[in-house]
This record gives structure tokens, C-alpha cells and sequence, in this order.
């Protein structure tokens, strides 16, 4: 993942926000220096981004594409109110285990179900509705996976779309690559939905929120 500020601002960013748990900083080591794409982790800043959503909006019910190694999950846990939930969707065994893991260790094992499987048939069997979601799983489905919750959200539900920014390629009109087509045609298409109210951040690589209107 390029960049979309500068290092000095990125470091400066992270000096400045609460710093992670250690059990979260030997994940993300782990995850570094182990697993494929390692840019997939969710890092200190998104991490604590992600908590204090789910703080603020109180969430109760979280529905998670892609759990990858299990930064995210284990970093919205930490803010559930008691009795909340995670229900994260991985397709990858290795990068299960390696969040299973992590998340008994943290003591979350009752608070976070990886589901492995493809993610919309995991939602299918899902019952009731969500407070947050979190999209962060491959982007050829992010409309599909959009339009799997959105029908789902509580009344005061939220989504976030990571990668929404894809290191700045959205720009790019020559750039015709499977990824960076399918997020432009996603925020298109949240874009154009009047059913919703959403803003893309620039956080990291680019977060949009996105609500029911």
C-alpha cells in the first residue's frame, strides 16, 4: 500500500494516538514477518480508529469482511459494550488460525466467531441486524458485500469501506487493474444510492462511513 501522506506525517499520526496493546504490536509483527500481503493489517492508527467508532456508536452487533490476522477484530473488542458481538468472515485458513490465536489470547473468544467460508454466505446465515460493519476483504465484491448489510443495519447503523483511497489509483484514469476498478466502481456506486449519507475519510488508505438516510 503506497503512502497517501508523507512518512514524517504518518510517524508524527502515530506518535500522537494512544499506542497499541502489546499483544497487538506482536500481531501486527507476526503478521508482518510471516504472512503473505502483509499491507492488509490494520495497523495502530486504523486500529484505534476502529474502537472508538464502535465506542461512539455504542455498537453492539459488528459484522467484519475479512478478518485477515485479526488486528481489527481484536481492536474493535476492546469497545464493545457488555453482551456485544463480532462476527468476522475470513476465506483464508492461515490467516484464521493466526486470529483464532491472537483472539483467545486477548480473551475475546467469546466475544469474536471467525466464520471461514465466502462472506455473503456467511451473512445469509447470520440472523438479525448490525450496529457497525466493517468492509475489508477483497474489493471485486465490496458492492455485494454493500448491499448484503445495508438492508441489514439497525437504525443507527454504520458501515466503513477500507481502501476506498486504494493509494490514491482512484486517480488514475490509466490505470485500468481489477482492484482499482472494482473501488472506483464501489464508490460510484455508494455515491449514487440516495438510500444512504456517507464521507470518504483519508485516513490510511481511505475509510468511507456510510449510513441510511
Amino acid at each position: 500500500m503506497t503512502a497517501l501522506v508523507n512518512d514524517a506525517i504518518e510517524d508524527y499520526a502515530a506518535a500522537h494516538t494512544t499506542r497499541p496493546t502489546e499483544l497487538l504490536a506482536r500481531l501486527a509483527e507476526e503478521t508482518r514477518a510471516t504472512l503473505s500481503a502483509p499491507q492488509m493489517l490494520t495497523g495502530a492508527l486504523e486500529g484505534r480508529f476502529l474502537e472508538l467508532l464502535v465506542h461512539a456508536t455504542g455498537a453492539r452487533r459488528i459484522l467484519e469482511f475479512g478478518t485477515f490476522s485479526g488486528y481489527s477484530s481484536i481492536s474493535m473488542a476492546a469497545a464493545l459494550p457488555a453482551g456485544g458481538h463480532i462476527d468476522t468472515c475470513e476465506i483464508d485458513e492461515t490467516h484464521a488460525a493466526v486470529a483464532q490465536r491472537y483472539i483467545d489470547e486477548a480473551g475475546y473468544g467469546d466475544r469474536i466467531s471467525i466464520h471461514l467460508g465466502p462472506a455473503v454466505e456467511t451473512v445469509e446465515r447470520l440472523e438479525g441486524d448490525f450496529d457497525f460493519v466493517f468492509i475489508d476483504a477483497d474489493k471485486g465484491n465490496y458492492v455485494k458485500y454493500y448491499e448484503a448489510v445495508l438492508p441489514r443495519l439497525s437504525e443507527r447503523g454504520l458501515i466503513a469501506a477500507d481502501n476506498t483511497l486504494w493509494s490514491g489509483r482512484v486517480l488514475d484514469d490509466s490505470d485500468d487493474s481489477e482492484g482499482t476498478v472494482a473501488i472506483r466502481a464501489f464508490n460510484e456506486h455508494v455515491l449514487a444510492d440516495e438510500r444512504v449519507v456517507s464521507v470518504m475519510l483519508t485516513v490510511r488508505d481511505g475509510v468511507t462511513l456510510i449510513r441510511r438516510a
